[in-house]
């Protein structure tokens, strides 16, 4: 069975676990506390983060976008990142934009902070890039608004990549309870039907060591 080696946290692989569940590929999950450095792990994939996704024929794909995009080729099935060229383009567009800009100005200042540092034993959370991350979060939610107030999903009329990166990093901050969901109605309308899909549901049971999810994050009517 295909495996991927993940921290249950990690918005980039909760996305990769979200194109896995939509395409319906069955997969066994490996935590992998990367800050261990185990050869066997670093062997798989020099760099030393995850996401590793191993498939059965002993075929190594590392990167979260390198993983997403080997699943749209190897299982075209049901296609993720875009029908046609100009599609592809926005679809790919908005997934840096969330797995790169959201993600160093949001998910790192929050969660890199809060939870990352105390797992590498690096000390407290800084207070100003919290701050930075919190002012952050009020502009990216409202570019995020924008997109789903004028097209039926992100990158446009089907679901995509897009949709699952953006929501690989809000599921994140939302297991943190760092999303005030009453200030961005739209936005907490799109993300309920992401949720509700069956490939969301084992994101909703995660469990991680000394942090419990707020109530609403595994109410599909939240």
């Amino acid at each position: 069975m295909t495996t991927l080696y993940h921290l249950p946290l990690s918005p980039y692989c909760r996305k990769v676990r979200l194109v896995l569940g939509e395409k319906e590929l069955p997969f066994e999950l490996k935590v992998e506390q990367v800050w261990e450095r185990r050869e066997e792990f670093e062997a798989l994939n020099h760099a030393g983060t995850v996401p590793v996704l191993v498939e059965d024929d002993g075929l190594v794909v590392a990167d979260s976008n390198a993983i997403c995009e080997y699943l749209d080729e190897a299982y075209p099935e049901r296609r993720l990142v875009g029908q046609t060229h100009q599609e592809r383009a926005e679809v790919r567009r908005l997934v840096a934009w969330f797995d790169q800009k959201f993600g160093l100005q949001v998910t790192a200042s929050l969660y890199g902070e809060k939870q990352l540092k105390r797992l590498l034993g690096q000390g407290p959370a800084d207070a100003a890039v919290l701050r930075a991350g919190y002012a952050n979060l009020k502009l990216h939610m409202q570019y995020l608004g924008w997109l789903v107030e004028t097209r039926k999903w992100l990158a446009g009329p089907n679901l995509s990549l897009a949709d699952f990166a953006a929501a690989a990093h809000l599921s994140t901050l939302d297991f943190m309870n760092e999303v005030d969901w009453a200030k961005y109605e739209a936005v907490k309308e799109w993300y309920a039907l992401i949720k509700s899909r069956p490939a969301f549901r084992p994101l909703l049971g995660d469990k991680v060591s000394g942090l419990l999810p707020p109530r609403h994050y595994q109410d599909l009517d939240f």
